[in-house]
This record gives structure tokens, C-alpha cells and sequence, in this order.
């Protein structure tokens, strides 16, 4: 951005086995030194270091604001995108978890940096990346997850796809075979995650849940106002789920990495967001950091996914809606943020 009153520093560095290159942008406040610092985590997919969502550049604000009140910000590019190396596909959660440690001990070793006061910002998945790296490691100082992914996977991926569903404009009828085409599969492929036959039992599946479905549109014949077919993906079904990522994803379970979490927690999603439901993740946050005394949850009105301000709130809507994020929630994170570092 123009005329900033910060240092921005491209940067490179390496994992520990330094099978990995890491490509970032460094936001460092002018005049300051011992700033307290923060790594920025994407959520699932592949996204660059700006965090580009939907023609926003979410994460390029969020380090603007955020450093323009004296707050350093490292920002990176996800495996195999710009210049950091390695094959998304081939990661988990665990291993993003792995990639902010690597990045949150890199910054902390910066000239100008506080080392004692470096912490993580997650976004969606990336919440879930933060409070594991939280867990593992003593050098997280704080956490703040943004729409942070904190149920079990199963119990996500099901509420995720009967929201979505549900608040489709479709027919009451394909939102029933929608909704039980997933159910059913998602059943099938948390039953055998860890089987190398996955494929098979999940062709099984379908061609068992055709059968059912073709007994229930004897019975429910469909609609001749009803327009357009009813489609399920199951090929590119089979290929997302038969991968290590959706594998480890749907046998997830948060609890025992939040129950360890013993540093400042800040959980804010928003209570328009159809991917990462408010009340389910934010109270599965409060059920399991009962013994942390620094947790504070935040259902915010009127926010999206991408914590914008949203209408209709469909996930097609982010892409006609100018505003990049929300202004309380920059003005709240960084309020937070120096509040927990005793910055002045």
C-alpha cells in the first residue's frame, strides 16, 4: 500500500528439515523497536500470502491495520503457492500446524521483534492450526482465531453442508436428497478413514444410497416446476476424500489441543457465517479451555466467512460486497492484542 508509515520486507526462510521454503511479507512499525508480532494462518485452500478470498485481499488489510498500530505482521504464501514450496495436497492440519510454528520461531528470532510476545492469527482452518501450535509449543504467546474451525470434523463437515444446503434457493425436495446423500457419505468415509479400500466401501455406499433415493422419487415424484437435475459429485468426491488432508480432517477432534491451550485466547466469529457455524465452534471453545482464565469468545453481528458485513449471506455474495473486512473486528484484535502484550 501507498505511503505506509511501516517497513514492508520480503522474506524467505526454512523448515527445520528445510524441505520446505516458505516465501512471506514482513510489516514491520517504523521507530519501534521490541514490537510484539503476529504470523497470519490461512483457512483451507490454497491462498497466498495477501489471503485473497472472493477478490479480497483479506489478510494484506488486517496487516495494514494491525502494523499501523505498532503490531509487526508476517504474512506467508501456503505450500506450493508464490514462493513457498512443497505440495498442498499432500498436507493435514497438523502439518499447517507445524508450518506456524516454523514461521512464529522465525519472527521471533527478527531484529526489532519482542520474541516474548509473538502469537497467531488463524483464519477458519487456520484457527485450528493456531490453538495445535499453541498446544505443542510454549513460544506461542497468544492466539486469536477468526471464524476458527473448533467442532469435530464430522460434526463441521455435517453442519457445514446442511447450512449451505438448507439456504440454497432450491426445492424443499432436493434439499432432502442433498442432505441425505452427504449424511450418508460422510458416515461412510469417517467409518473408514484409515482403510485403504476407502474408494471401495465409498462406491458402495453410493450405489446403496441410489437405491433408497430411487424408492423415495417413486414416492415422491418430483415437481414439473422443479427445474434442473438433481447431481452429486462423486468423483470429485472420491478424489478430495480418498486424500490425506480429508482423511485426517474428517476424524478431527479440537478438544484435546484446546484443553492445553494456556495463553491469551481470542475467538471471534461471526454470526452470518454459513461455513464455520458461530454458536457450535465458539461453545466448543468454552466447553474445553474451562481452565484457561484467558479466554474470550465473541459472537459477532452481521459478519460473513470473510468478516464482511453481508445481506444475504450466501456464499456467493462475498464477491459483489466492497467492503474487504470489518472495521470493529481490526479496532477489536488489535485493542486485544495490546492489552495481552502490555504494549504502550
Amino acid at each position: 500500500m501507498a505511503d505506509t508509515p511501516y517497513q514492508s520486507v520480503n522474506v524467505q526462510y526454512y523448515n527445520a528439515d528445510s524441505t520446505i521454503r516458505f516465501g512471506g511479507t514482513l510489516t514491520l512499525p517504523q521507530n519501534k523497536k521490541n514490537s510484539p508480532a503476529v504470523v497470519l494462518l490461512s483457512g483451507t485452500g490454497m491462498q497466498d500470502r495477501d489471503g485473497t478470498m472472493a477478490g479480497h485481499k483479506t489478510f494484506l488489510v488486517i496487516a495494514d491495520y494491525l502494523t499501523r498500530n505498532g503490531i509487526a505482521v508476517l504474512r506467508v504464501d501456503d505450500r506450493g503457492v508464490g514462493e513457498t514450496t512443497g505440495k498442498y495436497q499432500e498436507a493435514t492440519t497438523a502439518d499447517f500446524a507445524k508450518d506456524a510454528l516454523t514461521s512464529l520461531r522465525w519472527l521471533s528470532k527478527y531484529k526489532g521483534i519482542d520474541s516474548r510476545n509473538v502469537g497467531l492469527i488463524g483464519h477458519s482452518e487456520g484457527g485450528a492450526a493456531a490453538y495445535m501450535a499453541a498446544a505443542e509449543s510454549k513460544d506461542v504467546a497468544f492466539i486469536i482465531t477468526l471464524a476458527g474451525l473448533a467442532t469435530p470434523g464430522l460434526q463441521a463437515l455435517k453442519l457445514q453442508n446442511e447450512t449451505i444446503v438448507n439456504t440454497a434457493p432450491i426445492s424443499d425436495q432436493k434439499k432432502y436428497r442433498f442432505n441425505s446423500i452427504n449424511k450418508f457419505m460422510f458416515d461412510t468415509v469417517y467409518a473408514h478413514a484409515d482403510s485403504p479400500d476407502l474408494e471401495v466401501h465409498m462406491r458402495a455406499a453410493y450405489r446403496e444410497w441410489q437405491i433408497k433415493d430411487s424408492l423415495y422419487m417413486v414416492a415422491n415424484p418430483q415437481d414439473s416446476a422443479d427445474k434442473g437435475r438433481f447431481f452429486f459429485p462423486m468423483e470429485s468426491y472420491v478424489m478430495n476424500a480418498t486424500g490425506p488432508w480429508y482423511r485426517y480432517h474428517i476424524r478431527f477432534d479440537p478438544a484435546p489441543f484446546l484443553k492445553k491451550v494456556d495463553v491469551p485466547f481470542l475467538a471471534i466469529n461471526g454470526d452470518k457465517d454459513i461455513m464455520v457455524n458461530a454458536d457450535a465452534n465458539l461453545n466448543y471453545i468454552k466447553q474445553h479451555t474451562t481452565a484457561n482464565k484467558n479466554v474470550t469468545t465473541i459472537k459477532a453481528p452481521g459478519l460473513n466467512h470473510l468478516f464482511q458485513h453481508c445481506k444475504e449471506c450466501t456464499n456467493s455474495e462475498p464477491f459483489q460486497l466492497k467492503e474487504d473486512f470489518a472495521p470493529e473486528i481490526l479496532k477489536m484484535m488489535t485493542t486485544w492484542i495490546k492489552e495481552n502484550t502490555g504494549m504502550r
